[in-house]
């Protein structure tokens, strides 16, 4: 153990191999770092690969112990990858707990856990999220610019949701059991319970329809003809409140223009300068207002 503890310690003290493996682990401008980048996407691509072939039934015992072997090998790097960032990290503590490192952790550990649970080695596939890296890799900030606007949008209309969420719990609750008041007396009727009419109420205003379950009577079908309709109506709910969220945001990021003769902010659709009279182009949104207060 003390030998383990002083080979960390002087490996610490080695600033130089710290800088250089930060670099190349850390940035991708460099060719080495790009390199590294790359070759690290295509060992995430390849160890996912194995795993959906590993879950197809009939394979040879042979070709199975050759995907344990690879498995293996690939998660060997992925853990000392993860090793080697918490190494040369300057701030180790900030990396492990940030959304990479946490992802990077998890997509080493289910090998490990799956020694003694063995379906959760399957929870590999979270290396998928790894995947992210390729916007770093290839530049692509901007695709990650549109994502963080989209995140922002379902952050901020969570609550809108939120209460749809639970009208739609109301409704489905409400529409099963009326379906159960029509259809739980018939013989034979499939709707037996109000759990499993309420089952009904959600596949069929999602507009799902596995069919598995299927009025019989005529009040029934008229039950069932308006849950649909509802459906097709209120399903689109969720897209309009984060649509209208997103729109509101690209909106509010457009800088506020200023008259190009005097220079003073604009009012919301300004055909000329309140200050100098200079007639407008175009209209300009509201400047607004950055004062401390």
């Amino acid at each position: 153990m003390k030998t383990i503890r002083r080979l960390w310690q002087k490996a610490m003290r080695n600033t130089a191999l710290r800088e250089r493996l930060r670099i190349i682990i850390f940035q991708s401008d460099t060719p080495l770092g790009k390199a590294f980048d790359v070759a690290l996407l295509w060992c995430i691509v390849a160890s996912i690969l194995l795993v959906f072939i590993e879950s197809l039934p009939g394979l040879p015992l042979l070709s199975k112990k050759i995907l344990t072997v690879l498995e293996y090998a690939f998660t060997f790097f992925f853990t000392l990858e993860y090793l080697c960032r918490l190494y040369c990290s300057d701030k180790p503590r900030d990396y492990a707990l940030s959304f990479f490192g946490i992802i990077d952790l998890l997509s080493t550990l289910p090998l490990y856990i799956g020694w003694i649970f063995g379906p959760v080695r399957y929870l590999m596939i979270v290396r998928t999220f790894r995947l992210i890296r390729v916007f770093r890799v290839f530049k692509l900030f901007s695709f990650l610019q549109e994502g963080d606007l989209l995140m922002r949008s379902l952050i901020l209309s969570a609550p809108k949701i939120g209460v749809f969420f639970l009208f739609m719990v109301i409704l489905v609750i409400s529409m099963g059991t009326i379906m159960f008041m029509v259809e739980g007396s018939i013989p034979g009727t499939p709707f037996t319970d109000i759990p499993t009419s309420i089952y009904w109420a959600v596949v069929t205003m999602t507009t799902v329809g596995y069919g598995d379950i299927a009025p019989s009577t005529f009040f029934g079908r008229v039950v069932s003809a308006l849950v649909m309709l509802m459906g097709y109506t209120i399903m689109a709910v969720p897209t309009g409140i984060v649509s209208a969220q997103m729109v509101h945001d690209h909106k509010s990021k457009r800088k506020p223009e200023s008259c190009p003769e005097c220079g003073s902010p604009l009012p919301a659709k300004a055909h000329y300068c309140p200050f100098c009279g200079l007639k407008q182009e175009k209209e300009y949104l509201p400047a607004q207002d950055n004062t401390i207060k």
